[in-house]
């Protein structure tokens, strides 16, 4: 009888396996099963970041053609970011402040010196891609702002997340697009607004994620149909490519994740890899 050893001569081939080979044969070990509205949830976050690079777009482009002062744009984000900042804490109680040791008073003083760095430079911003052509600027926009998007950390536990490259993508993106604007001060108020939507925005989202799921799911469809809403006013062809592009990867995206799980079949058995799971630092000290 045929023995799966190693240390015995048998009378069978070395490649010579019997019927009971098959009978450790397992399938989808470790297959995780999905549910569509858990899946749904989760593309909140590729929604909302496509969103945000959009109302980011079409406020740039809204300045750029004058019908938005930077004053108006810099008081809005000024409200936007106190409620926001109100209800960061109030969203835990201030658990998460406590947490990190961080005051109200660093915030403040964090502020006020990067509004008052950014207000130093925005001259230097205005001129600092004088010496390239436009079209060059808006294609490397566009290359920063799909790079932020690649790199954005939207919960996977991948090599390729990266929130510090993905932010600085954004705000360079930013940077290029201020240039093209028509004075200093639009330049200033267009980086801060970059800043806000790229940086702080997203840590909001997180936390609403968390803390309340309910109001997250609230929160994303209020900003997608904004979005839309904004981008209809400047192309209704855009708007309707853009709404299927948020309805695929909302709804049809995790209706294929599904579907394509019922097809997966990774197999498991003796050939497998040996693992060793006993801890073996002891032998390296």
């Amino acid at each position: 009888r045929w023995q799966k050893v190693l240390y015995e001569r048998q009378p069978f081939p070395d490649n010579y396996v019997d019927q009971r080979f098959l009978e450790e044969l397992r399938k989808n070990v470790h297959a995780r099963q999905y549910r569509y509205q858990a899946v749904v949830f989760q593309s909140g976050a590729v929604v909302q970041q496509l969103c945000s690079v959009c109302v980011f777009v079409l406020t740039w482009w809204y300045m750029d053609a004058g019908m938005l002062s930077p004053q108006g744009l810099f008081g809005a984000a000024l409200v936007s970011s106190l409620l926001g900042y109100v209800l960061f804490d109030a969203v835990d109680g201030g658990a998460g402040r406590w947490a990190s040791g961080r005051t109200r008073w660093a915030d403040l003083k964090s502020t006020l010196v990067f509004a008052a760095f950014t207000y130093g430079f925005s001259p230097v911003l205005k001129t600092l891609t004088e010496s390239i052509s436009t079209d060059t600027i808006y294609a490397m926009s566009a290359l920063m702002l799909l790079g932020h998007l690649i790199f954005f950390d939207y919960g996977a536990n991948a090599a390729i997340v990266s929130s510090t490259l993905s932010l600085n993508m954004a705000i360079f993106a930013s940077v290029c697009l201020a240039s093209r604007l028509p004075r200093s001060l639009h330049a200033f108020v267009m980086v801060t607004f970059a800043m806000q939507i790229f940086a702080l925005w997203p840590m909001l989202q997180k936390k609403l994620k968390a803390r309340t799921p309910r109001c997250y799911v609230g929160v994303t469809v209020l900003f997608a149909l904004g979005a839309m809403a904004g981008l209809a006013t400047v192309s209704s062809v855009g708007a309707v490519l853009f709404t299927s592009l948020l309805l695929a990867i909302s709804c049809l995206c995790p209706y294929c994740l599904i579907r394509l799980q019922l097809l997966k079949d990774n197999i498991h058995g003796p050939w497998d890899e040996a693992e060793i799971k006993e801890d073996l630092s002891r032998f390296l000290m």
